[in-house]
């Protein structure tokens, strides 16, 4: 028995794809909850980022703070796994 297909006003669309963004929540726990496919609304997010990539908010203080925070780790850790790879390859000449 085929089921018929369901029509979503544009509010309601709407209105689930900000769920998904603004709340920063899973697709499919939202797609559950409002009773709609989960690729169905992941096509919805996405037309939406594909719609408004330009204009993503700007980082608050905080986020800024954890973003320079965060490449410096980053950063480092390329400094640390360059060093051992290099000093895996030296101790393993050593022992040849």
């Amino acid at each position: 028995m085929a089921q018929r297909r369901r029509k979503f006003s544009p509010e309601f669309k709407a209105e689930a794809v900000r769920m998904v963004i603004e709340q920063s929540r899973p697709t499919a726990q939202v797609a559950r909850e409002i009773d709609v496919q989960e690729g169905t609304l992941g096509r919805w997010v996405t037309l939406y980022r594909e719609e408004h990539a330009g204009e993503e908010p700007p980082l608050s203080i905080s986020e800024r703070t954890q973003l320079r925070e965060l490449k410096k780790e980053v950063a480092e850790l390329q400094m640390r796994t360059e060093f051992l790879g290099k000093a895996a390859a030296f101790f393993a000449q050593e022992y040849r």
